[in-house]
């Protein structure tokens, strides 16, 4: 009885250590060199194990892991050839692959590679169906021709349309209905815009249809080549470019990915990295929300103490100078050592320079900076705060001496006062306002809000024309 419970115990521990591995052999006409495991990201190919290739053409990949699931690929030794294949739940496979006839690669143990080989093998055949179709098409003597290969063509590719969507329709379930999905375009609607009504219309519904098929608690469809340039097109294209709306949809779609742990390790970094630098001013936002919910509670496990600490930098940076919010108050030392705050600055609108007398670039921005006040802002009650971001008094007078800048309220930071705001785990005014280059050009309102930040003279100029005749209407 005894030796009848251990080999039953023995059998089960080894069923669970098996359910906790993965196991992936290759054979190929290589008698050497290495092979690697990889998997798909978009466009490029992430290493997941790699193996040697011995005298008879094998190589093991094998981990105590689950692999997630996806579209994996073979790169063979030399790094010149590759060949995809799926895994799924099953996690020991076979493979057998003669490098001279790839798309006839034999893949066992896995069930879900029947149909992604079917798949491949169809979709070349059409392939080559349309291409000459399109070679015969170009080369037509006539008009008649031309209208028959191009009927033909438009046959074969009703034909791939018809048999990608069988498999969705069929196998709905399948990872290959899950990769075909990722794949497809979202439906465009078909109404004739007559007016601004429609065009709305027409835009809610291509948006609300966009991710059709696609499931953000399955973690198989991260590991294709189509989900990051859909991701990347939603963000950047399709949603609106506003801060609270790309906000309220990003956390939508971590809620729905916080079961499915690929998915959501993928849409939080990938969201992260796109808003840590944003492309649209404001959007900087993005990143303090993703920081403040999900970074700074421990969400994210997998990023190192280096990674964790860039970001958190970052976050910090930005905190105090988001675009709406109210600027933080500077009391700094004018030209008289005399102290001169932000908040005392009476004025409609306060243009905000942190400049360095030692910088080329400032020397040919400052001046024209002075240029738009003269010419236009100080008639618009238009006032500004310039700071010295460096500590050469004597080149930051003589500069504004030279450059008749005494309009201006021009302030600088001693060293002492550095150390005293570093002892007291104060932020300085760098931080504050996340100067990391000169010139900075921020734009404040009358109640001291940030308008506009980063910006070249020029914007900025071009940013007061537009608030100036927005109020006066």
């Amino acid at each position: 009885m005894k030796k009848i419970f251990f080999t039953l115990f023995a059998a089960l521990i080894y069923q669970f250590a098996a359910a906790q591995s993965y196991k992936v052999s290759l054979q190929s006409n290589f008698k050497s060199g290495i092979a690697y495991l990889t998997h798909h990201a978009g466009s490029n190919l992430n290493v997941d194990d790699s193996a040697a290739v011995n005298s008879n053409g094998l190589a093991v990949f094998q981990g105590k892991r689950i692999l997630p699931t996806g579209i994996y690929a073979i790169v063979f030794p030399g790094k010149r050839m590759t060949s995809d294949f799926l895994i799924g739940k099953e996690q020991f496979i076979s493979i057998k692959a003669d490098t001279a006839n790839l798309i006839k690669m034999e893949v066992t143990g896995s069930t879900e590679n029947i149909l992604f080989q079917q798949y491949q093998q169809y979709v070349a055949k059409q392939g080559r169906l349309l291409n000459q179709e399109r070679e015969a098409y170009n080369q037509s003597g006539n008009a008649q021709d031309s209208a028959l290969h191009e009927s033909n063509y438009k046959k074969h590719n009703a034909a791939l349309n018809d048999y990608r969507n069988g498999i969705i329709l069929n196998k709905p379930t399948s990872m290959m209905a899950i990769i075909l999905n990722a794949m497809k375009e979202p439906p465009y609607p078909t109404r004739v815009p007559l007016n601004r009504q429609d065009s709305i219309d027409n835009y809610q519904y291509y948006k609300s249809h966009y991710w059709d098929g696609i499931s953000f608690m399955d973690d198989c469809v991260v590991r294709t080549p189509f989900f990051p340039a859909k991701l990347q097109r939603y963000y950047r294209e399709v949603m609106p470019q506003e801060p609270d709306s790309i906000i309220k949809d990003a956390d939508y779609k971590l809620l729905l990915a916080r079961s499915s742990p690929e998915m959501y390790k993928y849409l939080l970094n990938w969201l992260t990295d796109e808003y840590i630098s944003p492309k649209y001013m404001g959007q900087d936002a993005i990143f303090v929300h993703l920081f403040e919910k999900y970074h700074s509670k421990g969400l994210t496990p997998w990023l190192n103490e280096k990674q964790t600490e860039a970001i958190t930098r970052r976050a910090y940076m930005l905190m105090a100078n988001l675009v709406g919010e109210k600027a933080a108050n500077l009391e700094l030392l004018n030209t008289d050592d005399k102290v001169a705050a932000l908040y005392d600055v009476n004025a409609d609108y306060t243009v905000l320079v942190f400049w360095d007398p030692n910088c080329g670039h400032c020397k040919e921005e400052v001046p024209r900076v002075d240029s738009f006040y003269r010419a236009s802002w100080k008639a618009k009650n238009v006032k500004i705060y310039a700071v010295m971001t460096e500590y050469d008094k004597d080149e930051w007078v003589k500069f504004i001496n030279s450059n008749n800048l005494k309009e201006w309220t021009n302030v600088y930071h001693t060293l002492e006062m550095l150390k005293e705001e570093t002892t007291a785990q104060k932020p300085s005014f760098k931080q504050l306002y996340d100067i990391t280059q000169t010139p900075t050009l921020y734009l404040l309102d009358k109640e001291k809000r940030i308008v506009g930040k980063k910006l070249t003279p020029d914007q900025l100029n071009d940013l007061l024309k537009v608030k100036m005749n927005t109020a006066s209407k």
